[in-house]
């Protein structure tokens, strides 16, 4: 099954993806990993990435596209996988059309407070790396190592919100796109567990399959 993930940021998809990923042995695929991997590897396409990488420029679509392609055919995408923070326009999801069949366009849904409370209540241990949630810590320290906690510039309240309004301008409308092609399926995710959201994940995506 080929599954692209939909959502605003913080809403899980990484986590869900990875735990999709084990459960139906495919891959799960995000543009980072793929550039860092295409430039490691001095693909032709992740050299003419790095070019703009480099000079701090937005990579152009078509080179993106042209990234996901040589990806996705490779053997272990034969059987399905997940592309997680792309297409992230209309654009590129008409642009990933003319080379892959997507199956389900799933959208994670979880409203914007949730995300703010869930996002600016992260802390970072700047020791070992840890990443933990305010309502779960006793002190100030990091509980696995003792370290120092810091907060992301990118988990402040303001700058939380601010990717949320990006999310809505520039990648929410891919909620219509895939509804109109009739493979969208929504998992209405509140504050719950990790588990009981990953359920709703799984129900959602069982009524496309």
């Amino acid at each position: 099954m080929n599954i692209v993930f939909l959502g605003p940021p913080g809403a899980g998809k990484g986590t869900h993806a990875q735990r999709l990923m084990k459960e139906m042995n495919i891959p799960q695929i995000s543009t980072g990993d793929m550039f860092r991997r295409a430039i490691r590897e001095q693909t032709p396409t992740g050299m003419d990435a790095k070019r703009y990488m480099d000079k701090g420029e937005l990579v152009p679509d078509e080179v993106v596209v042209a990234m996901v392609k040589e990806r996705l055919a490779e053997p272990d995408c034969a059987n399905g996988y997940i592309l997680d923070g792309f297409p992230r326009t209309v654009a590129q999801a008409e642009a990933l059309d003319t080379i892959a069949h997507i199956d389900v366009a799933l959208n994670i849904d979880v409203p914007d407070e949730i995300i703010i409370n869930r996002l600016s209540g992260r802390r970072v241990c700047a020791a070992c790396g840890g990443t933990f949630h305010v309502s779960l810590l006793k002190g100030d320290k990091c509980p696995e190592c003792g370290g120092e906690l810091f907060q992301r510039d990118d988990d402040k309240p303001a700058t939380v919100k601010n990717r949320l309004d990006v999310y809505q301008e520039k990648t929410a409308p891919l909620i219509d796109y895939y509804a109109k092609k009739g493979i969208l399926s929504t998992a209405k995710c509140a504050d719950g567990g990790v588990d009981e959201n990953y359920a709703l994940v799984k129900a959602a995506l069982n009524a496309k399959a």
